[in-house]
Protein backbone atom coordinates (compact mmCIF):
# COMPACT_ATOMS: atom_id res chain seq x y z
CA UNK A 1 0.00 0.00 0.00
CA UNK A 2 1.95 2.98 -1.59
CA UNK A 3 1.99 6.71 -0.84
CA UNK A 4 1.11 8.20 -4.06
CA UNK A 5 0.22 11.81 -5.89
CA UNK A 6 -0.80 11.15 -9.32
CA UNK A 7 1.58 11.47 -12.12
CA UNK A 8 -1.02 11.38 -14.65
CA UNK A 9 -4.79 12.95 -14.68
CA UNK A 10 -7.68 11.24 -13.15
CA UNK A 11 -11.11 11.32 -14.08
CA UNK A 12 -13.32 13.37 -11.48
CA UNK A 13 -15.49 10.03 -11.70
CA UNK A 14 -12.94 8.17 -9.62
CA UNK A 15 -14.54 6.73 -6.49
CA UNK A 16 -12.58 7.44 -3.28
CA UNK A 17 -13.05 7.05 0.24
CA UNK A 18 -11.51 9.69 2.58
CA UNK A 19 -10.37 8.63 5.57
CA UNK A 20 -9.08 10.49 9.28
CA UNK A 21 -8.54 8.99 12.63
CA UNK A 22 -8.21 10.22 15.69
CA UNK A 23 -5.78 8.62 18.22
CA UNK A 24 -5.83 8.05 22.05
CA UNK A 25 -2.20 7.89 22.75
CA UNK A 26 1.35 7.61 20.76
CA UNK A 27 0.36 4.22 19.46
CA UNK A 28 -0.15 3.74 16.10
CA UNK A 29 -2.80 1.10 17.44
CA UNK A 30 -4.48 3.36 19.63
CA UNK A 31 -7.29 4.35 16.94
CA UNK A 32 -10.36 6.05 19.17
CA UNK A 33 -12.40 7.67 15.90
CA UNK A 34 -12.89 7.25 12.44
CA UNK A 35 -14.33 9.48 9.73
CA UNK A 36 -15.21 7.54 6.45
CA UNK A 37 -16.38 10.02 3.84
CA UNK A 38 -17.08 7.86 0.48
CA UNK A 39 -17.25 9.87 -2.89
CA UNK A 40 -18.34 8.88 -6.48
CA UNK A 41 -18.38 10.80 -9.43
CA UNK A 42 -17.27 14.02 -7.57
CA UNK A 43 -19.87 13.80 -4.99
CA UNK A 44 -19.94 12.80 -1.38
CA UNK A 45 -22.43 9.47 -1.37
CA UNK A 46 -21.87 8.72 2.21
CA UNK A 47 -20.69 9.54 5.30
CA UNK A 48 -19.89 7.36 8.47
CA UNK A 49 -18.03 8.56 12.21
CA UNK A 50 -16.97 5.75 14.59
CA UNK A 51 -15.69 6.24 18.02
CA UNK A 52 -13.19 3.63 18.95
CA UNK A 53 -12.57 1.53 21.86
CA UNK A 54 -8.65 1.95 21.72
CA UNK A 55 -6.53 -1.06 23.22
CA UNK A 56 -5.22 0.98 26.49
CA UNK A 57 -7.42 2.94 28.77
CA UNK A 58 -6.04 6.48 28.41
CA UNK A 59 -6.67 8.90 26.27
CA UNK A 60 -3.97 11.03 26.24
CA UNK A 61 -5.13 13.58 23.46
CA UNK A 62 -7.93 14.70 24.52
CA UNK A 63 -7.13 18.02 24.48
CA UNK A 64 -6.74 17.94 20.78
CA UNK A 65 -10.35 15.98 19.70
CA UNK A 66 -11.97 16.37 22.76
CA UNK A 67 -12.40 12.55 22.53
CA UNK A 68 -11.97 11.20 26.50
CA UNK A 69 -12.34 7.47 27.95
CA UNK A 70 -15.85 7.70 28.84
CA UNK A 71 -16.90 8.20 25.24
CA UNK A 72 -15.38 5.30 24.04
CA UNK A 73 -14.94 2.48 26.92
CA UNK A 74 -18.69 1.22 25.53
CA UNK A 75 -17.76 1.42 22.27
CA UNK A 76 -16.61 -1.61 19.98
CA UNK A 77 -12.85 -2.22 18.83
CA UNK A 78 -11.45 -1.27 15.60
CA UNK A 79 -11.48 -5.44 14.82
CA UNK A 80 -15.37 -5.53 15.48
CA UNK A 81 -15.55 -2.25 13.34
CA UNK A 82 -13.64 -3.77 10.25
CA UNK A 83 -17.26 -5.16 8.61
CA UNK A 84 -18.60 -1.69 8.54
CA UNK A 85 -15.20 -0.28 7.48
CA UNK A 86 -14.20 -2.57 4.51
CA UNK A 87 -17.51 -2.23 3.50
CA UNK A 88 -17.09 1.63 2.85
CA UNK A 89 -13.86 0.40 1.31
CA UNK A 90 -15.51 -1.99 -1.21
CA UNK A 91 -15.31 -0.83 -4.95
CA UNK A 92 -13.39 1.99 -4.49
CA UNK A 93 -10.30 3.30 -6.80
CA UNK A 94 -8.11 4.95 -3.66
CA UNK A 95 -8.12 5.75 -0.04
CA UNK A 96 -7.41 9.83 0.25
CA UNK A 97 -6.52 11.60 3.81
CA UNK A 98 -4.67 14.58 4.52
CA UNK A 99 -0.98 13.77 5.94
CA UNK A 100 -1.74 10.35 4.57
CA UNK A 101 1.47 8.53 6.31
CA UNK A 102 -0.32 8.84 9.11
CA UNK A 103 -3.19 7.35 8.55
CA UNK A 104 -2.16 5.13 6.53
CA UNK A 105 -0.04 3.86 9.68
CA UNK A 106 -3.20 3.83 11.50
CA UNK A 107 -4.65 1.98 9.54
CA UNK A 108 -2.21 -0.73 9.24
CA UNK A 109 -1.08 -0.75 12.62
CA UNK A 110 -4.90 -1.51 13.79
CA UNK A 111 -5.60 -3.95 11.33
CA UNK A 112 -2.40 -5.94 12.41
CA UNK A 113 -3.13 -5.74 15.69
CA UNK A 114 -6.82 -6.65 14.94
CA UNK A 115 -5.23 -10.06 13.09
CA UNK A 116 -6.67 -8.36 9.77
CA UNK A 117 -4.87 -7.92 6.67
CA UNK A 118 -4.63 -4.23 5.91
CA UNK A 119 -6.37 -2.68 2.66
CA UNK A 120 -4.30 -3.49 -0.35
CA UNK A 121 -5.22 0.45 -1.71
CA UNK A 122 -3.19 3.14 -2.36
CA UNK A 123 -3.26 6.43 -0.23
CA UNK A 124 -3.44 9.76 -1.88
CA UNK A 125 -2.41 12.68 0.05
CA UNK A 126 -4.11 16.12 -0.12
CA UNK A 127 -1.45 17.60 2.05
CA UNK A 128 1.34 17.03 -1.30
CA UNK A 129 -1.47 17.92 -3.58
CA UNK A 130 -2.09 20.81 -2.10
CA UNK A 131 1.12 21.61 -2.40
CA UNK A 132 1.86 19.98 -6.01
CA UNK A 133 -0.95 21.43 -7.12
CA UNK A 134 -1.75 24.95 -5.63
CA UNK A 135 1.61 25.75 -4.19
CA UNK A 136 -0.23 26.10 -0.63
CA UNK A 137 2.09 26.56 2.14
CA UNK A 138 1.44 26.11 4.66
CA UNK A 139 -0.64 22.79 3.92
CA UNK A 140 -1.94 21.68 7.12
CA UNK A 141 -5.61 21.31 7.37
CA UNK A 142 -7.14 24.32 8.57
CA UNK A 143 -4.83 26.27 5.85
CA UNK A 144 -5.75 23.91 2.69
CA UNK A 145 -9.58 24.51 3.91
CA UNK A 146 -9.54 28.26 4.62
CA UNK A 147 -8.36 28.18 0.74
CA UNK A 148 -11.20 26.61 -0.31
CA UNK A 149 -13.37 27.96 2.21
CA UNK A 150 -13.91 24.69 3.69
CA UNK A 151 -15.90 24.69 7.22
CA UNK A 152 -13.64 22.81 9.26
CA UNK A 153 -13.69 21.78 13.10
CA UNK A 154 -10.32 20.47 13.15
CA UNK A 155 -9.41 17.15 14.91
CA UNK A 156 -13.04 15.98 15.00
CA UNK A 157 -12.88 12.98 12.30
CA UNK A 158 -16.36 13.63 10.87
CA UNK A 159 -14.90 17.18 9.93
CA UNK A 160 -11.67 16.34 9.00
CA UNK A 161 -12.39 13.61 6.32
CA UNK A 162 -15.28 15.66 5.23
CA UNK A 163 -12.98 18.21 4.22
CA UNK A 164 -10.51 16.03 3.58
CA UNK A 165 -13.05 14.78 0.65
CA UNK A 166 -14.00 18.46 -0.51
CA UNK A 167 -10.16 18.72 -1.44
CA UNK A 168 -9.47 15.69 -3.13
CA UNK A 169 -12.28 16.85 -5.50
CA UNK A 170 -11.42 19.79 -6.06
CA UNK A 171 -8.05 18.09 -7.30
CA UNK A 172 -9.28 15.89 -9.32
CA UNK A 173 -11.32 18.31 -10.96
CA UNK A 174 -8.08 20.32 -11.25
CA UNK A 175 -6.08 17.70 -12.47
Amino acid sequence: MALTIPREPRKTGAKFLALDFETADYGRDSACALGLVRVENGKITRRKHLLIKPPRGEIYFSYLHGITWDDVKDQPTFGEQWPEIAGMMAGVDFLAAHNASFDKGVLEECCRKAGLPAPELEFRCTMRLARQIWRLYPTNLPAVCAHFNIPLKHHDAASDTEACAKIMIEALQHL
